[in-house]
């Protein structure tokens, strides 16, 4: 780029565009054929552009060409127009009138090279262009020395400054750099994106998102859903399947062509840095461009999402790698940095699922001007968050959500938008438990009902009233081309599919349900339930009917909706009913969990020895007829866990990720020569902080068959460095690093406070974190994100449980 953009000359032939450098003055030639007119935003000389996505040319013309060797010329004749000084330098923008109202302090602004990136106050339009629909001009920042300073706009860095702000002290308005009804800067979401990474602690983060939301409330309330989306690192819900289907291949070779580099060189940044974003961020920097693209804004960026994750078919990478360069190019600051990260999801700035949500809630009650909490509600910021949370789990629909806020307010959310059939509700969980004892302690005075823990994969099968099915995991996933079998028994279809199915399942006055169940693998010869490693190896998507080689059975435990009603609201015992009255079993297809209901220790012992001879895990106990609810995505104390090993050991097993491997020692030291892995470092994941921390090393336990094949799938997830997000002790000195990419399930003998860990770290020790001690590998855990790994509250329980229990145990031996 020769300089800034200024003066355009039209003629019926040729549009000019003159450009003129903050550092130069014109040739007095040029100066005398061009001489520069006042210009203001405020008051401009052709009416404003009600479309914002048109804006004139920036095209390079002959004349720029003309122009750069003059000024060539001109600086060499007259070199002491170089040092002039930047209160005398002319500008395009250069106002006669306005120049008093302009401080000395602010002059430094305008001799700044405007190759550097700029966010625009509000489109103008000048006369038509012909190729104004092929290029767009760059898009300025506001500037506190511009004319549109008097409208209160500030810079983004300003911006990011006054989210920082308590809100009860926060003006939405005071933190816009552009004007109402104009779509939000991408660079706005950055900027905040880079305040956030920089904090730790969850209030103060809570208190930026939420000062964003409501400044975008104020100024663009259209943005608000993508916006949110973005914060999330999501383009939709989780239930809709949509992927973007980008790997780092493609966005290696995007950011090679954005930049003018070639990928061996992106690809020996990304070596030396770990973190794409990062290259990305460096490699846009040293660059510099013939023309400004059009600044981004969060819609255009949102929008490009969208295309990406729907681009299939013949040369579909292609065009993704030509939509993310588009971006890339467009980027400027540290956009490209966030880009590349919400495109690999993998955003990792410590803004937590829960935490948005909170901010959502805040934001709304700050938003609503006009309208006050009930009577009854004494803090509307704590209250407001936990509607928010609770509709999300019967309803994690942004789509749905935002624009209920916006019209309806935070306080009737949950009549205004609940619950859908067909998305997916948030599964309600159990806390483990030690023993029966430790159940009767807890349930005194209550009726439960104890059922079969079937080790299978967690459903939730939706029956429609138009006859379809769907079914989902328990992170929402879209599982119904996994399992067609069991859309086959759960539908009205009645002709004999496959001879797999006889008659229905459902009874013929059921017309929609949503039903929680257990899908386990099963053996129909032998009539017994087979292990989850069984299940396992069955395809994940796009499964064929024909193709099936490993059956299924679907055991049922609750249903929460049917014939048009919700039933989350009703105890336990009256949903059972419903469940029991609306479908009829058929042994090795669909069954009922096998359940009891009883108080009597021994009756609930020989239970549990009996559940786990049929090769279940062990036993579910719930609260029956009182506090007996279904509370979606909770981990309810109303439900409990108990399987055998619970009273041999820790407890509970854990969901663990591996995030880095050493290399073998004694007989296993040249495995390493074979790309076999000696040991490896687990974590656990801080969802606070979006952190996993380290909690052990495993290496024992493993046949040497199930060694080769953990390495060879973690081989190709090697990384450079380790992430940012991991957190481990200084000691700690891994041959290799891996992305969180799998989640073992992990037993271990007990649970010990460690100077070398990080687990849990501060919640049970200030500054030491928790180990396991001898663990061992149980499986890999396919259903599970790293995300969904156990978290370090859950450790620090288990901790804290076995340290009673052992308290407990002593104090008994004590009184013998």
């Amino acid at each position: 780029m020769f300089g800034c953009f200024g003066h355009t000359f039209l003629s019926p032939r040729l549009t000019l565009t003159l450009t003129l450098s903050p550092r130069r003055v014109l040739p007095p030639l040029i100066s005398s054929l061009f001489p520069p007119k006042p210009f203001s935003l405020l008051k401009p000389p052709f009416s404003l552009n009600p479309n914002p996505r048109t804006t004139m040319s920036s095209r390079p013309s002959a004349f720029d060409a003309l122009m750069s060797g003059a000024r060539a010329a001109a600086s060499k004749k007259k070199p002491q127009a170089q040092s002039s000084s930047p209160k005398k330098r002319k500008t395009p923008d250069s106002n006669p009138k306005n120049s008093q109202s302009t401080s000395p302090k602010k002059s430094s602004d305008v001799s700044k090279p405007l190759e550097e990136a700029q966010v625009s106050n509000g489109p103008t339009s000048g006369q038509p262009n012909p190729n104004s629909h092929e290029e767009k001009s760059e898009v300025k920042k506001p500037r506190v020395s511009d004319p549109d300073s008097k409208l209160g706009l500030v810079t983004a860095d300003e911006s990011v400054a006054l989210l920082k702000k308590k809100p009860k002290d926060f003006d939405p308005k005071s933190a816009a750099f552009w004007k109402d009804g104009e779509r939000v800067p991408f660079l706005f979401l950055a900027k905040a994106f880079d305040a956030i990474d920089k904090e730790s602690g969850r209030i103060a983060i809570t208190e930026i998102v939420c000062n964003l939301l409501r400044t975008v409330i104020e100024t663009t309330p259209d943005d608000l859903i993508a916006v949110v989306y973005l914060l999330g690192n999501k383009v939709a819900p989780a239930h809709e399947g949509v992927e973007l289907g980008i790997g780092d291949a493609s966005i290696i070779k995007a950011l090679a062509e954005a930049c003018g580099a070639k990928e061996s060189q992106i690809k020996s940044k990304y070596q030396a840095l770990g973190d794409l974003g990062l290259v990305a961020k460096a490699s846009r920097s040293s660059q510099g461009l013939m023309r400004r693209p059009e600044a981004l804004t969060v819609a255009k960026v949102f929008d490009t999402f969208q295309l990406i994750a729907k681009e299939s078919g013949k040369d579909s990478q292609e065009k993704k790698k030509n939509h993310i360069k588009g971006l890339v190019v467009a980027a400027t600051d540290c956009e490209p940095q966030y880009l590349i990260r919400l495109l690999q999801s993998k955003l990792r700035i410590g803004l937590a699922e829960q935490t948005l949500l909170a901010a959502v809630g805040q934001a709304a009650v700050y938003a609503e001007k006009h309208s006050s909490p009930p009577a009854h509600i004494d803090s509307p910021l704590e209250e407001a968050a936990k509607i928010v949370k609770q509709v999300y789990s019967v309803i994690p629909v942004y789509d749905k959500i935002v624009p209920a806020l916006l019209t309806g307010g935070v306080w009737t959310l949950p009549k205004t938008c609940s619950f859908t059939p067909g998305v997916p509700i948030g599964p309600m969980l159990a806390k483990p438990t030690k023993g029966v004892s430790e159940i009767l302690d807890k349930f005194q005075d209550m009726e439960f009902t104890c059922e079969y823990k079937y080790d299978g994969e967690r459903a939730q099968i939706h029956y429609l009233e138009n006859g379809s099915v769907e079914i989902y995991s328990r992170n929402a996933e879209r599982n119904t081309g996994k399992f067609p079998d069991v859309v086959v028994a759960v539908s009205s279809i009645e002709e004999n599919l496959f001879v797999l199915y006889l008659h229905r399942l459902k009874k013929s006055a059921v017309t929609s349900f949503v039903m929680d169940c257990e899908i386990v693998a099963y053996d129909r010869e032998k009539k017994r339930i087979m292990p989850f490693q069984i299940l396992s190896t069955r395809a994940r998507k796009n499964v064929v009917m024909s193709d099936i080689k490993v059956d299924v059975c679907i055991f049922a435990f609750d249903i929460l909706y049917l014939n048009g009603q919700q039933l989350m609201q009703e105890q336990l015992n009256v949903r059972r009913e419903h469940l029991y009255k609306s479908f009829e079993e058929e042994p090795g297809y669909f069954q009922f969990a096998t359940a009891i209901t009883s108080n009597d220790l021994e009756e609930i012992q020989k239970f549990l020895e009996a559940a786990v001879d049929t090769c279940s895990e062990g036993l579910i106990i719930k609260t029956l007829s009182k506090d007996a609810t279904y509370e979606p995505s909770k981990r309810s104390h109303n439900w409990l866990k108990l399987k055998k090993d619970y009273m041999e050991s820790i407890g509970d097993s854990l969901d663990l990720v591996p995030i880095a491997a050493f290399h073998g020692r004694g007989k296993r030291t040249g495995n390493h020569l074979i790309g076999v892995y000696g040991a490896f470092l687990l974590a656990c994941y801080d969802s606070s902080n979006e952190e996993f921390q380290s909690i052990c090393k495993i290496g024992t336990g493993f046949s040497e068959s199930v060694l080769e094949e953990r390495s060879a799938s973690l081989r190709s997830k090697v990384i450079p460095k380790p992430k940012a997000y991991y957190r481990y002790g200084d000691s700690i000195n891994p041959d290799v690093w891996f992305e969180p990419t799998e989640v073992w399930e992990v037993k271990a003998a007990d649970l010990t406070i460690s100077p070398v860990h990080r687990a849990a770290i501060g919640i049970v020790d200030s500054d030491k974190g928790i180990s396991l001690r001898f663990p061992r590998l149980l499986r890999v855990r396919e259903d599970k994100s790293p995300e969904q790994a156990s978290s370090s509250d859950m450790v620090a329980e288990m901790y804290n449980a076995q340290k009673n229990n052992q308290r407990n145990n002593q104090e008994e031996n004590e009184d013998d």
